[in-house]
């Protein structure tokens, strides 16, 4: 019985909404087309920046990539600048390392250990053989013929 009861009160209750008082669910928001496109602008804005400062960051990766093994003049340059840029402790610069890592929200210290694990992976590959050992190597095949 008292089941019923609760059951039944719910019901009313649902039937209590009206005509009008559905369609003023539905009624829209009073807006000004400022408000409306400020909100949007200042998105849009906020978007455009952040693109902004992974393209800054994108170029300096390909460029500490690309230049890596510069031994002198324009490259080494540019590789000593955004090692400079990634590696430098902290910056007041707008758009220095650790500012635009921390509004695209990354780890600035997980970003150094890649490039640095990157690097090390990369010269290994380069590195050539001292001199004695390959003069060694070309010796010891010269006996073999």
């Amino acid at each position: 019985m008292e089941a019923e009861t609760a059951t039944s009160y719910r019901c009313k209750e649902r039937r209590g909404l009206t005509a009008s008082s559905v369609t003023s669910l539905f009624q829209p928001d009073t807006v000004l087309s400022a408000q409306f496109f400020d909100d949007r602008r200042r998105k849009m804005l906020l978007e455009a920046e952040k693109r902004l400062m992974l393209a800054i960051m994108e170029d300096a990766v390909h460029c500490f990539q690309d230049h890596h093994l510069a031994q002198h003049g324009k490259r080494k340059r540019l590789f000593d600048d955004v090692h400079r840029w990634f590696f430098e402790a902290s910056s007041d610069w707008l758009c220095g390392f650790e500012n635009i890592s921390s509004v695209l929200g990354f780890n600035p210290e997980y970003t150094r250990k890649g490039l640095v694990r990157w690097r090390t992976k990369e010269l290994s590959k380069h590195r050539r053989a001292p001199f004695w050992e390959e003069t060694k190597k070309s010796q010891s095949l010269e006996f073999r013929c």
